[in-house]
């Protein structure tokens, strides 16, 4: 499949956007404005209510809109999950069971799920990184290997139908990788 030259089309399909407050906010933009570009749907998930605010490199970002409350989320909706980064973002998703299971959902029915910057530290807590091979902002390597991970330090990384990045800077690659992942659809269920 020759990406460069392939246009893939989203249309119909749904992807959630899993965030909290404190996510680094062009790992949500660029990624939604990507999707939607292709045809996709988004939609933001969170734990907060109403809106949820971001982090632009050094300081607070802009207010973004919560589309559906965590605790009313259905993953069965949704055709894939994005997690964006920002150092406070995953540390507060990690630590909320329901947006555990709700990640968890993704990957046993082999949807596509993209995790960017700090965005696996979610990924570890969940439990679905061991055996699997990522990409993610260098200094929380360690944990990801830590829980079973290969990690590789690469623009982007796919593995079964998961795709990591390392920073911003990697977002137009991450961002291209994850339409095609999404385009494929449902991938065999690795176990782990």
């Amino acid at each position: 499949m020759n990406s460069n030259t392939e246009t893939h089309t989203l249309n119909g399909k749904r992807i959630a956007i899993l965030v909290a407050n404190g996510f680094e906010e062009d790992e949500l933009t660029s990624p939604r404005r990507a999707l939607e570009d292709a045809g996709a749907e988004t939609e933001v998930i969170s734990p907060e209510k109403g809106k949820v605010k971001a982090w632009k490199h050094t300081d607070w970002g802009r207010e973004v809109k919560v589309d559906v409350p965590l605790d009313s989320a259905a993953p069965e909706n949704y055709d894939a999950l994005v997690l964006p980064g920002g150092v406070m973002n995953p540390d507060h998703l990690r630590r909320n069971e329901t947006a555990l299971n709700f990640v968890r959902s993704f990957f046993k029915t082999g949807k596509p799920v993209g995790a960017i910057c700090h965005g696996p530290w979610t990924l570890i807590d969940a439990g679905v990184v061991c055996g699997r091979t990522v990409t993610s902002y260098e200094s929380i390597q360690s944990d990801l290997k830590n829980a079973g991970a290969t990690w590789e330090d690469r623009e982007v990384v796919v593995d079964h139908g998961l795709v990591t990045s390392r920073t911003p800077d990697d977002l137009p690659a991450f961002n291209q990788k994850l339409i095609e992942e999404v385009a494929e659809g449902e991938h065999r269920v690795v176990a782990s």
